[in-house]
Order: C-alpha cells, then structure tokens, then sequence
C-alpha cells in the first residue's frame, strides 16, 4: 500500500503565520507539523509517500524531508496544486503514483495519537472499497460527519450546520483504485472545490465503504485554537511517555 500526504492549501484560518510559511510547516509542540501524518504512515507499514503541497514554500518540504530516508521510507514523491481546488482535487494528482495500489491519504494537519496500524490492516483485507476513521468530537461544524441507518453509513455530510450524528470523520481516508474514477465524475462545489466527502458518498452509493472509529485522541492543527491544542496534546503525550520510561 502507498501513502498520501495532501499539505496545500493557503492556511488563510493562521494568517499570519501562514503569509511566510506553508501552514504544515509551522510548529506543533517540538517538531514541524508535517512530521506528524508521515510518521504516522511509516508507523502503519508504509514506505512509499507522495506529498502534494502549493504555494510559494513549496521546495521547503523538499529541504527538510529530503528523500525521506530518515523516517525510513523508500521513496518520497512530490506533487504540486496549483490554488486551492478542495482535497480530492488534489488527491487526482497522486493517480500515476498510486499506479492502481491501494494508497492510505492523511491529510498534513491531522495528528493521531496511536498508531492507524490496525485500520491499515484491515483495509488491506476488504476486498474492495473505501475505509474511514471516526472521531466523537464537539466542533462538528469544521468536519465531514457520517449520517447512519443503524450501524450502516448511508451519507457524509460535509460541515454541516445541523450534524446528524455525534462523529467526524477524520482526516485518514483509505481507498482502491477507483478512487481516481470517482474523482473525475465529481462537480465542484458551492464552495468551488471537489470535496472529498463527495468521494466518499461515491462509495457508499456502491456500497463499498467501512468506517472505524478511532481510539485515543486526534486532532487537527488548522485554527490558532485547534493548533495550540494539538502542541498540549503532544507534550502531555510525551511527558507520559518519559514518565512511563523512568518507572521502568
């Protein structure tokens, strides 16, 4: 299976931080932001990435990622997007890499707490289809949110004023190949971008979509407030973690 990495976008919700700075460059706690989804990757088994960002720091992410070796991936690949065309447009630019693998996409701002090694796992097992992660959350406005028929995910519904169920979807989407289809028969938009939750009501409407819902915590890092979070998640996260070492 191959990895996606979707950092684009103009980060306008962090102006200024975002006037001199791709916004998934920015710090969270002691590392940059980008780190986060691509050790999450690697952590799943994953050893092929493509990064898709924009903007005009674009070859930053070539400077501090290199060829991805640190993190102890074969191969990292970058796209370019140009504007802001939503996320599955700018997952469209990964078809030739993904090639007709299966790929895992994370998007850039999104932090998980544990490793998404079994949900991998068991997309890889399906034998067709999509596979999402979900999250119960309060600010469920700023996310796609499932709608159910009991058990059964029947639409995805993106930033709902009124959400019909208590969970978001978060910001981990797994899919087959005919991702790429999918995205080429979709419309923009009210919003002018080709949603990523219309991609996945595309494989409901097939029948073809299982969810998980996620243990441990996540966050996103795309607000002042959501990205202060995420850094006091982190650092409590780490304090455990060296406590945890030091009464060993």
């Amino acid at each position: 299976m191959k990895g996606v990495i979707l950092a684009g976008g103009l980060g306008t919700r962090l102006h200024p931080l975002t006037k001199v700075t791709n916004k998934h460059l920015l710090p969270v706690y002691d590392q940059p932001m980008i780190y986060y989804p691509l050790q999450t990757l690697c952590t799943a088994g994953i050893r092929e990435v493509m990064l898709v960002t924009g903007g005009n720091s674009a070859g930053d992410f070539l400077r501090l990622l290199g060829n991805g070796a640190d993190f102890g991936l074969r191969g990292i690949y970058y796209a370019y997007q140009q504007g802001e065309g939503g996320i599955a447009d700018a997952l469209r630019l990964c078809e030739h890499f993904a090639d007709g693998h299966r790929i895992a996409v994370i998007l850039g701002d999104n932090i998980f707490q544990r490793s998404i090694e079994p949900v991998v796992r068991r997309f890889a097992e399906q034998p067709s289809g999509a596979r999402i992660l979900l999250k119960e959350v309060e600010e469920l406005q700023r996310f796609g949110v499932p709608v159910f028929d009991g058990e059964r995910i029947v639409a995805v519904e993106e930033k709902p004023a009124r959400p019909k169920s208590p969970f978001a979807v978060t910001g981990l989407y797994m899919y087959d190949e005919r991702v790429f289809d999918f995205i080429r028969s979709l419309a923009p938009s009210a919003r002018g971008e080709l949603e990523i939750a219309d991609v996945n009501n595309c494989y409901i409407r097939d029948g073809d979509l299982e969810y998980d819902v996620l243990e441990g915590w996540w966050s996103d890092a795309g607000t002042f407030e959501s990205l202060f979070h995420a850094g006091e998640l982190i650092a409590r996260e780490k304090l455990r973690v060296r406590q945890q070492m030091d009464r060993q």
